[in-house]
């Protein structure tokens, strides 16, 4: 498995693989042809399905002279490897095509083409939980050990710069009103829930200040601000606002949420590299299933988790989002998947709680729920892997027509 830092990717929203991973895309192949005259990209599958709501074209566009770039978009049609296609060609003043380059959108923000990229170099020798927890066994190891051992020490730097931009979203996100960008209308919620939260009783403050931190993230994912990949822009209020929550409620060191934050990207990279962390290709349990996972591993650890407590929690995380499927409304990374951010992220803190309340054993492993989000992903209809075509967007759209 390569680093985390591939997991953890500091960028712009709303989304990792329809604005960050295009966006990246772009850059690579205008660096080859800085000369064309005219550049054509095809967007294909669930890229052209909702890339508009996405901000696809905007993110393309921003790098290139407007009179110069053509966007064609192909939803009806899919290219081989993975639904998030597209084909970049370079044209000369006649029309000529100079070059031509396809390549994928696999999630995360990360690209895969036919072998023309770099091939991130794997860190980690263990490719499963049950191997890493079996070593953790031996060596007497934690999980974030394990994950330093791989990585070395330079991954605290990367951690704490993700850590940094991840307390800043949630500060900008708390202190913003208004409506979002996209036309649905939608008014931030995330300084409302805060002001309701910090005024309640202690019963009621932490389910409304982590939903309040999740929310105000996603809301400026959502707006185009800059977020933290964890594991996508999607999903990427989950994970700050539990690890918020508890450093709050817990008075936790800085140093304690990043060892945190390692686990947790170890949680998310097993199943970015054993199944899948891309909404057109899995669904939303592959994007805010995991993020819960990732959420509630990290949980269980800052409140004094073993290791088997820690590998249930993540298990429950992301177990009980099987079958989550990803139809946003409009195309936009707005309805439903703002308020997921904030369930998820209150389920996350309950799988950590509950997984504490046992001695860690139990019949389903995280590989196994793994394995089973990757087979449940790929049968679910095209309607509900980020299509807008089927779910609540269809319902949406049928609602807006009557």
């Amino acid at each position: 498995m390569e680093s985390i830092q591939e997991l953890f990717r500091i960028g712009v929203g709303p989304s990792s693989s329809h604005t960050m991973g295009p966006r990246r895309a772009a850059e690579i192949f205008r660096g080859r042809y800085p000369f064309a005259a005219a550049y054509r990209v095809k967007l294909y599958g669930s890229l052209a399905a909702t890339g508009r709501g996405h901000l696809t074209d905007a993110a393309i566009k921003k790098l290139f002279d407007p009179e110069k770039i053509e966007i064609v978009w192909k939803p009806e049609k899919q290219l081989p490897l993975h639904p998030n296609g597209m084909r970049f060609e370079a044209l000369s003043a006649e029309g000529k095509a100079l070059g031509r380059w396809e390549v994928y959108s696999v999630g995360g923000g990360a690209l895969r083409d036919d072998g023309t990229l770099p091939v991130p170099q794997n860190v980690y020798d263990l490719r499963s939980m049950r191997e890493i927890l079996d070593q953790c066994k031996q060596t007497g190891q934690a999980l974030w050990e394990y994950v330093e051992a791989r990585e070395g020490p330079q991954i605290w730097d990367h951690l704490r710069e993700v850590w940094a931009v991840m307390r800043a979203a949630i500060e900008r996100g708390l202190h913003a009103e208004g409506v979002l960008p996209g036309g649905l209308g939608l008014a931030r919620k995330s300084w409302s829930f805060y002001r309701k939260a910090t005024l309640s009783g202690a019963v009621l403050q932490r389910a409304g200040l982590v939903s309040a931190y999740a929310l105000a993230v996603s809301e400026e994912n959502a707006s185009g601000g800059v977020i933290v990949t964890a594991p996508t822009c999607g999903s990427s209020g989950i994970l700050p606002a539990v690890l918020r929550s508890l450093q709050e409620t817990l008075n936790c060191s800085d140093d304690a949420v990043l060892r945190a934050l390692a686990t947790a990207g170890l949680i998310g990279n097993l199943a970015k590299h054993n199944a899948s962390i891309s909404g057109a290709e899995v669904g939303c349990q592959g994007e805010v299933g995991v993020a819960c996972a990732m959420a509630a591993g990290a949980a269980a650890q800052l409140l004094g988790g073993t290791a088997r407590q820690i590998e249930y929690a993540a298990e429950m995380g992301l177990e009980h989002n099987l079958g989550l499927t990803c139809d946003p409304v409009a195309g936009l990374v707005q309805i439903p998947c703002i308020e997921r951010n904030a369930f998820a992220a209150a389920q996350a803190l309950a799988s950590a709680d509950y997984a504490l309340f046992t001695d860690g054993g139990h019949r389903i492993s995280y590989d196994d729920v793994v394995s089973v989000m990757r087979e449940t992903g790929h049968a679910l209809p095209s309607l509900y892997r980020e299509t807008s075509e089927g779910g609540l967007a269809g319902a949406y759209r049928r609602k807006k027509k009557g």
